[in-house]
């Protein structure tokens, strides 16, 4: 029996704009670290803007893996209302990580980076 290959199909980008890093503490499995999500835009096949509310939420374990869950809205510009959830991880060489975090440069390929976005749009005419 062989995998049916997944098919996919880009639909629009998301660039958000951040605010001011929130250290919250320790939280008995790594550093909780919240990340407001302030605005930012929606290109492509759907278009509009990121709304100015919602953050990601980051626990930083001791080995330096991040696990990240992002929840926040954004705006078509017809006006429809669209949450958005991304739930993932980011692991690497610890030193490459850490200059991640002073907010170096890093080739990408050297990360591992997957996250799980889900959207849920308030009305079904972008539904699909």
């Amino acid at each position: 029996m062989t995998t049916p290959a997944l098919e996919t199909k880009y639909v629009f980008t998301i660039t958000a704009r951040i605010g001011d890093v929130v250290i919250a503490g320790e939280t008995g499995i790594g550093v909780r670290r919240i990340i407001p999500i302030i605005g930012g835009e929606v290109t492509g096949a759907i278009s509009g803007k990121v709304l100015p509310f919602g953050a990601d939420f980051q626990t930083i374990r001791p080995n330096e893996l991040i696990d990240l869950e992002a929840k926040y809205a954004f705006e078509t510009d017809d006006g429809a209302i669209v949450y958005v959830e991304n739930k993932g991880m980011r692991f690497g060489p610890v030193e490459l990580l850490q200059k991640l975090k002073r907010g170096e440069p890093v080739d990408p390929k050297l990360i591992y980076f997957r996250t799980v976005p889900k959207s849920r749009p308030g009305t079904t005419s972008i539904a699909g």
